[in-house]
């Protein structure tokens, strides 16, 4: 599929004085897989519904191939939704869930058999087409009106938090059903939910939102690895930040020279460590790798691990985690305990970003 690129630009919609999306600009690729991350109110839901038609902006481009979306119905952007709900008809079977959207189109019942059928056997429930919905599970139903979303072979295919309803186990295998499915149809794919690791797992790349503006658009990787702001850093996974100290282009944490990876562009002076639980090490080596001293506060029990919670002087709880497949025996609350970081996984974040 060469279709369904994106092109948007200085997107405004505003309620009141309330600026749900203030001047976004991005580029989706034809056949990317694009997620739209952020929290509660960051503006990814109103952005999704730009790109749908359900929301009118009050200013700026929406081109899809080049041809401008902005002012054209819902109905005819050629696309397909699925939705947190689902949206599902009830009185139907899944088989007439999925080939509305084709008569809807006027299309004629053999190309609406074939279809249907190919749509469903692409999400594995041909097998329960006579189905009714209300008999169907949570997972089922998932697949059900994502197959209704691709019948038609739309250009761009939206996704509002399509996985939020369903438990862990069955939320964590769609999402690796969902990056297959896509690698297969190579649909150009905008995907909204809240959830970092179901971000991380299923983009080529993200965007990452917060009060109506992109924070940041890149890779997972990049995203994850490497975060332009503090507020990308502290929304991707488990995320601590410890103040450290500024001389010229050199860095100090308790007094001990930080040997970083890389120091931000600005001369900023409100600057952090970014410490997660899994670049901590319980060894390490003086000459080559950061320590970072504290005492043992709470010690909780996970199931697969423990969760060690360590106080640092500079009134800060960092974390890491112990497996009981290290060479070091369980701490316990009130334990002075030194942990080390290497430079490669030492990252410097600044303060803020306007």
């Amino acid at each position: 599929m060469t279709s369904g690129a994106v092109s948007i630009r200085q997107i405004y919609k505003a309620y009141g004085s309330y600026k749900a999306l203030d001047g976004i600009s991005l580029d989706i690729a034809a056949g990317e897989f694009l997620t739209l991350l952020g929290p509660s109110g960051s503006g990814k839901t109103t952005l999704l519904n730009v790109i749908a038609g359900f929301e009118r902006p009050d200013s700026g481009s929406l081109l899809v191939d080049n041809t401008e979306f902005i002012t054209r119905p819902p109905h005819k952007r050629d696309l397909g939704m699925v939705f947190q709900s689902y949206a599902l008809f009830p009185h139907m079977d899944v088989f007439a869930n999925v080939a509305y959207p084709l008569k809807l189109r006027k299309a004629d019942s053999s190309t609406i058999q074939a279809k249907v059928t190919k749509a469903l056997e692409t999400v594995h429930m041909a097998h329960l087409a006579g189905r009714r919905i209300h008999e169907l599970s949570g997972g089922q139903r998932q697949r059900v009106a994502l197959a209704r979303a691709i019948v038609f072979e739309p250009k761009l295919l939206l996704m509002d938090e399509p996985l939020s309803a369903l438990d862990k186990n069955l939320r964590e295998h769609m999402q690796i059903e969902l990056k297959r499915l896509h690698r297969t149809l190579g649909m150009t794919t905008v995907y909204v939910t809240h959830d970092q690791q179901e971000a991380l797992t299923m983009s080529d790349r993200i965007a990452v939102l917060d009060r109506g503006r992109i924070m940041q658009l890149d890779t997972p990787r990049a995203i994850y690895d490497a975060p332009n702001c503090k507020f990308v850093a502290g929304f991707m996974g488990d995320t601590r930040f410890v103040p450290v100290e500024r001389n010229g282009s050199d860095f100090a944490l308790g007094g001990r020279p930080l040997k970083v990876r890389a120091a931000p562009a600005k001369s900023s002076s409100d600057i952090f460590l970014m410490v997660r639980p899994e670049r901590l090490r319980w060894h390490g080596t003086p000459e080559r790798d950061n320590r970072i001293e504290g005492n043992v506060i709470d010690v909780i029990y996970l199931g697969d691990s423990h969760m060690v919670s360590v106080e640092l002087p500079q009134s800060t709880e960092i974390s890491i985690r112990h497996t009981g497949a290290e060479a070091t025996s369980l701490p316990k609350p009130g334990d002075r305990l030194a942990l080390w970081m290497t430079p490669e996984s030492s990252v410097i974040i600044e303060g803020a970003r306007s």
